[in-house]
């Protein structure tokens, strides 16, 4: 099985704009966000993927990732009924781990969230100076619950 394992962070300030190495624009859809069984499309940039995500164990999950062509994903997302999520994602590489951070648009203007994947679910690592209240295992934050309000 593959695993995900990550701690996700409510983002101060904007710092984390100047550390980043890379940015995308990311759009999201759900086919499902059943809890045992989320199934999302995304379009990031000009790439498509489709994601099979578990139900969280804490900070651990199943999770498969596939890439599948751009315009399959647009007519998925289109049966799900549109993109019900829109962000910029920046990389920022931070003390020997990558984190993500997201910037939503849209209806989640102003949420800015940020996660870090580990290889074992009591990795330490040092957090980043943008890095507030840490909001792992919350599901207001999962990307399937703020697609659906």
């Amino acid at each position: 099985m593959a695993t995900e394992i990550e701690r996700k962070f409510l983002v101060t300030g904007s710092v984390y704009r100047d550390m980043a190495v890379e940015k995308k624009v990311i759009a999201q859809a759900y086919l499902s966000r059943q809890t045992d069984a989320t199934v999302r499309v995304r379009r990031s940039d000009d790439r498509g993927f489709i994601t099979v995500k578990g139900r969280n164990r804490g900070a651990t999950r199943g999770e498969w990732e596939y890439e599948i062509p751009l315009q399959d994903a647009v007519e998925m997302a289109a049966l799900a009924g549109g993109w019900s999520i829109e962000k910029t994602r920046y990389i920022v590489p931070y003390r020997g781990h990558t984190w993500e951070v997201d910037e939503f648009h849209g209806r989640h203007e102003g949420l800015v969230v940020a996660e870090v994947e580990l290889s074992v679910e009591d990795e330490a690592i040092e957090l980043p100076p943008f890095a507030g209240t840490e909001v792992t295992g919350d599901p207001a934050y999962y990307n399937s619950v703020l697609a659906a309000r």
